[in-house]
C-alpha cells in the first residue's frame, strides 16, 4: 500500500514546504497592508523579466497539467506536445502583438480592453460571465480533481475525502497568505517543480534502459487483463509521431496546427490571468524577455513530463494501461481508463523518500497557488462587474460577503462537476479540458482579433459575434455531455457532429462563423467613432 511508502522524511519535509509557504504569504500581507488598494494592480508595474517569464510558465502548469500531460503520453504518445509547444508562439504574439495594444490603451482587465474599443456593457458583462464559467468547468474542477488523485496515489485515501481535505486547506491558506507574493511564490515553485521533475525523468528513463529503449518498449506495453476481440489495449503505433493523421489521428495534424493556435491566442493573449502577469512589467523589454523565458520553458514538458508518463505505462502497464471496465475502476474509480495516475504513480515508486514528499508538497502547493487566485479572480470578476451592475447602490459590506459567498458557490459546483469530470473523454483529463476550451474559447479569440486588426468592427458586430459563437459552442458542449466517449468493446454510437469532426476541427469553424457574423455585422451598422479605434 502507498500508505508505508509514504516515510516520516516525506512528511518532514511537506510540513516545513507548506510552512514556508504560510510564511511568505503572511510576510507579504504584511509588508503590502501599508499600501493602497491601488498599488495592488500597479505595484507590479515594476517586475522583472525572470519572475514573470517563471510565472506566466507556472501558471500554465497546475497540477492538472502534470496529470493531463502525464496520462495523455501515456495513453496515446508524444503528439498532445504540440499543446505545449504551440504555446511558444502565442508566447510572442503576446508580447509583440498585444501587450503593446493593452499597455496604450491604459487597461487593467481584458473586458476592460473590449468596452474601451467598442463602447457599450454587453460585451464586458458577457466575457466576465464565460470566464466564470471557463474557470468553473476547466480551471477549478481539474486542479481540484488532480491534487486529490494525487492525494488517493499517495496517500491511500478516498478521492472525495482528499478533495474536500484539499479545499479546507486552500480556504486556510487564501486567508493566510496574501496574493502579492503569488508571482514569486510561482518563481520558486517553477524551479523546485522542474528540478523534481528532471530527477524524477532521469530515474525514469534508467529503470527503461535510457531513451533508445523507450519506442520498443512502449508498443509493448500491454496490461494482462484485456477486454476480448477488441483492440483497446493496444498502444497506438504512431505513438512516436508529433504529426498525425488528419482524419483517424487521436490528434490530427491540421486541428494541431490551426484549431489549437486559435485556442492558444485565447489562453496566452486574451486571458486575464495570463496578460495580468505580462502588464505588470517594468517595460516592454522585460515583458519581452519574460515571454522568451516562458517558451524556452515550454520546451521542457516532452522530455519531463510526457515521455514519463509513457515510461509509467511501460513500468506499470496494469494499473496506467487498463481497459477492462472493473479493473480500471478497481484501480482508480474510473470505469474508462486510468491513465491520469500514470505521474503521481511514478512519483510514489521511484522517488527516494525526502524528495518524494517534496515533490507531493510541490503538487499540492501548485495546485493551492493555481486554486487561490482563481477563487479571488473570479469572485472579484462577479461581484464588480456583475453584481454592481445588479445593484448600483451596493455597499462595501454588501460587496464583501457577496465576494465571499461567490467563493463558496464556485467552490460546492466545482465539487459536484467532479464525476462528470471523472468519466468524461476516456479518462484523459487534457483531452477534456481542450476540448470544453474548443467550444467556448474560439469566438473570444475571433473578436479580439478583429478588434485589434480591423478598425471598421463595432460593438453591434462583436456581440452578436460573440452570441452565435456561444450558441454553436454550447450546441456541441450539450451533445459531449449527452454522449460521452464509449468504454472499451462497446461501439461508437455517438452523432456525426461528435463522432466524425474532431473537436481542434470544431474550434476552427467555430472561429470562422464568429469571424463571419462580426465581420457582417459590423458591415450591416454604422461604423464606430474614430475615437474609439484609435486607441
Amino acid at each position: 500500500t502507498p500508505v508505508q511508502q509514504f516515510s516520516a522524511a516525506d512528511l518532514v519535509v511537506v510540513v516545513v514546504y507548506f510552512s514556508l509557504n504560510v510564511a511568505v504569504g503572511i510576510w507579504s500581507s504584511c509588508r503590502v497592508n501599508r499600501n493602497t488598494v491601488s498599488g495592488y494592480f500597479l505595484a507590479g508595474r515594476d517586475m522583472v523579466w525572470w519572475p514573470i517569464g517563471a510565472s506566466l510558465f507556472a501558471s500554465s502548469e497546475g497540477s492538472g497539467l502534470f496529470i493531463g500531460l502525464a496520462g495523455t503520453g501515456a495513453a496515446g504518445g508524444i503528439a498532445v506536445t504540440g499543446f505545449e509547444w504551440n504555446a511558444t508562439y502565442a508566447l510572442l504574439a503576446l508580447a509583440w502583438v498585444f501587450v503593446p495594444v493593452y499597455i496604450s490603451s491604459g487597461i487593467v482587465t481584458m473586458p476592460e480592453y473590449l468596452q474601451r474599443r467598442f463602447g457599450g456593457e454587453r460585451i464586458r458583462m458577457y466575457l466576465s460571465s464565460l470566464s466564470l464559467l471557463l474557470s468553473i468547468f476547466t480551471k477549478i474542477s481539474t486542479d481540484l480533481y488532480s491534487g486529490a488523485l494525487f492525494v488517493q496515489v499517495c496517500l491511500g485515501w478516498d478521492l472525495y475525502l482528499s478533495t474536500v481535505l484539499m479545499l479546507v486547506v486552500t480556504g486556510l491558506y487564501t486567508i493566510a497568505g496574501g496574493l502579492a507574493a503569488v508571482i514569486y511564490t510561482d518563481a520558486l515553485q517553477t524551479l523546485i517543480m522542474v528540478l523534481g521533475a528532471i530527477v524524477l525523468a532521469v530515474k525514469a528513463f534508467n529503470e527503461i534502459g535510457g531513451y533508445p529503449n523507450l519506442e520498443e518498449a512502449y508498443l509493448k506495453a500491454v496490461p494482462s487483463k484485456i477486454v476480448p476481440n477488441t483492440t483497446c489495449h493496444l498502444p497506438r503505433a504512431d505513438a512516436m509521431h508529433l504529426f498525425r493523421d488528419p482524419v483517424s489521428g487521436d490528434l490530427p495534424w491540421t486541428g494541431m496546427t490551426f484549431g489549437l493556435s486559435i485556442m492558444a491566442t485565447w489562453y496566452w493573449c486574451t486571458d486575464q490571468v495570463i496578460v495580468q502577469r505580462s502588464l505588470s512589467a517594468k517595460s516592454l523589454s522585460h515583458a519581452k524577455a519574460g515571454s522568451i523565458l516562458a517558451s524556452y520553458l515550454k520546451m521542457l514538458p516532452l522530455f519531463i513530463i510526457i515521455m514519463p508518463g509513457m515510461i509509467s505505462r511501460v513500468l506499470y502497464p496494469d494499473a496506467v494501461a487498463c481497459v477492462d471496465p472493473k479493473e480500471c475502476t478497481r484501480v482508480c474509480g474510473a470505469a474508462v481508463g486510468c491513465s491520469n495516475i500514470a505521474y503521481p504513480k511514478l512519483v510514489v515508486e521511484l522517488m527516494p523518500s525526502g524528495l518524494r514528499g517534496l515533490m507531493i508538497a510541490v503538487m499540492m502547493a501548485a495546485l493551492m497557488s493555481s486554486l487561490t487566485s482563481i477563487f479571488n479572480s473570479s469572485s472579484t470578476l462577479f461581484t464588480m462587474d456583475i453584481w454592481r451592475k445588479l445593484r448600483p447602490r451596493a455597499s462595501e459590506r454588501e460587496l464583501l460577503l457577496v465576494g465571499r459567498v461567490v467563493t463558496v458557490v464556485l467552490v460546492a459546483l466545482s465539487v459536484v462537476w467532479i464525476p462528470v469530470l471523472q468519466s468524461s473523454s476516456s479518462g484523459q483529463l487534457y483531452v477534456y479540458i481542450q476540448a470544453v476550451t474548443s467550444c467556448l474559447a474560439p469566438p473570444v479569440t475571433a473578436v479580439f482579433i478583429l478588434a485589434v486588426f480591423w478598425p471598421r468592427a463595432n460593438e453591434q458586430g462583436a456581440f452578436w459575434g460573440l452570441m452565435a459563437g456561444l450558441a454553436l459552442g454550447l450546441a456541441r458542449m450539450g451533445l459531449e455531455l449527452a454522449h460521452p466517449t464509449p468504454h472499451c468493446g462497446v461501439p461508437d454510437r455517438r452523432p456525426w457532429l461528435l463522432a466524425d469532426i474532431h473537436y481542434l476541427h470544431f474550434a476552427v469553424l467555430l472561429c470562422a462563423a464568429t469571424g463571419a457574423v462580426v465581420v457582417g455585422g459590423s458591415l450591416l451598422t454604422p461604423a464606430p467613432p474614430p475615437a474609439q479605434v484609435s486607441r
